[in-house]
């Protein structure tokens, strides 16, 4: 088994040390390591609070929520199972009293927070790798696809670098260009992702994904 680092906090001058593993000055983390997002959510600090604890503490709470490309809002009453932070974006996972089931909320479309002053019990044994196993995003779909895409050589190596799904796999063609293969439970997410690499990749299968992308690229150019 690997020796554990030590606390930071433990070490003098600030020194993050193990014989065995690495050293590390903390100090120094800022002018080495960074990380930033391209589109970074815009959160209310204060309802993403009061998500963090009504997850924490099994507490029942009623959102005002507004769906994309709606006007309105809604009231929802929802028991939040849990807060994630996929991709750079955060989600909160919740039982849907409206819609009885667990639904999939962005905490970025959510107007208000109202505690009910009721605690709840998961009614499911969620996971989340289990729920988001077949989904090529955060939406799980009800279907089974076998998806193949092609992409140019130009933008293969970009493909060969990620592990982009769990069911994927990838196979090298002539040329340099690339296939890669999965097994989606939805299509809707990786439709989005492969009019992202615009005339560089090529939907094969399903005829279903394949159609809704050459409608989706022909209405970008009539827009």
């Amino acid at each position: 088994m690997a020796p554990a680092l030590k606390n930071p906090s433990s070490a003098p001058s600030g020194k993050w040390s193990n014989p065995d593993t690495i050293s590390l000055n903390l100090s120094d983390i800022e002018q080495t390591i960074s990380f930033r997002t391209r589109a970074e959510p815009i959160l209310n600090l204060q309802i993403f609070e009061a998500l963090a604890k009504a997850t924490a503490h099994r507490r029942q709470i009623e959102l005002t929520y507004r769906k994309p490309g709606r006007a309105e809002s809604e009231p929802r009453l929802v028991d939040p199972y849990h807060l994630a932070n996929i991709n750079g974006e955060w989600y909160l996972f919740a039982f849907d009293h409206l819609r009885n089931d667990i639904r999939t909320f962005v905490p970025a479309r959510i107007q208000s927070v109202k505690q009910t002053g009721r605690s709840f019990e998961r009614r499911h044994k969620f996971s989340l790798d289990q729920r988001l196993r077949d989904s090529f995003g955060v939406h799980s779909g009800h279907g089974q696809f076998d998806v193949v895409i092609r992409f140019a050589p130009r933008v293969a190596d970009y493909v060969r670098e990620k592990k982009w799904h769990e069911s994927q796999e990838l196979r090298e063609l002539k040329g340099g260009a690339v296939e890669l293969r999965m097994r989606l439970s939805g299509l809707e997410e990786v439709e989005r992702w492969v009019l992202g690499w615009g005339g560089d990749a090529k939907v094969f299968e399903p005829p279903e994904l394949a159609a809704s992308i050459k409608a989706a690229a022909k209405k970008m150019l009539e827009f």
